[in-house]
């Protein structure tokens, strides 16, 4: 009777650590799986990127320093993403990722007040359609993002919350880094608008 009852234990014991392990399993797969979503995201921006610079040539033929600054600021995000998508669970990666979009995105920033001063740029359907384009893109990387981001923090408190926390690290559960600008916190300030 005695050994029925510690088999017993034993086997719910083992089916607890099997449940345990699968969800962070689980969580671990969703963490990747919104890396991808960011993945297929920031493919399309990177494509569009050089369409919209391409069009823009013609009219800003003294804009060389900035059409210039974005290919080289896709470029190099480019190189970082393919980079975190080999590993989207290194810290290291995902935070070049993080970097390398933040000068790209200021980089398209300066691109698009330039283009501000160019009337006829504007007025190009096929420029007008790319930037459309290249908007809604952004908006899906920001959700992407967010997604990417919940399933880092549900994983990160699953693997740090007791008694998880004492098999994480034993079964190769590392904690993972969240994909955050890497703006300081003067630029993270909402601009002032001030009317004379």
């Amino acid at each position: 009777m005695t050994v029925a009852i510690i088999i017993g234990i034993i086997f719910v014991v083992g089916l607890w650590l099997i449940s345990l392990y699968n969800s962070l399993v689980v969580l671990r797969n969703r963490v990747k799986n919104g890396f991808a979503q960011i993945d297929v995201q920031l493919k399309r921006r990177y494509d569009l990127i050089p369409n919209l610079v391409e069009s823009a040539k013609g009219y800003m033929t003294h804009e060389k320093e900035t059409l210039t600054g974005v290919i080289e600021a896709r470029n190099r995000a480019l190189a970082a993403r393919n980079s975190a998508a080999e590993n989207s669970t290194s810290g290291a990666a995902i935070g070049a990722l993080g970097a390398a979009e933040t000068q790209l995105t200021n980089a398209m920033g300066r691109f698009f007040a330039l283009a501000e001063s160019y009337p006829d740029l504007k007025a190009n359907t096929n420029v007008s359609t790319l930037m459309e384009e290249l908007s809604s893109t952004e908006n899906k990387v920001g959700f992407a993002r967010q997604a990417f981001n919940d399933s880092v923090m549900s994983y990160n408190t699953a693997i740090q919350s007791f008694p998880a926390n004492m098999m994480a690290g034993p079964f190769g559960f590392s904690e993972m880094t969240l994909l955050e600008s890497t703006k300081s916190d003067q630029e993270r300030e909402a601009p002032r608008v001030a009317f004379n």
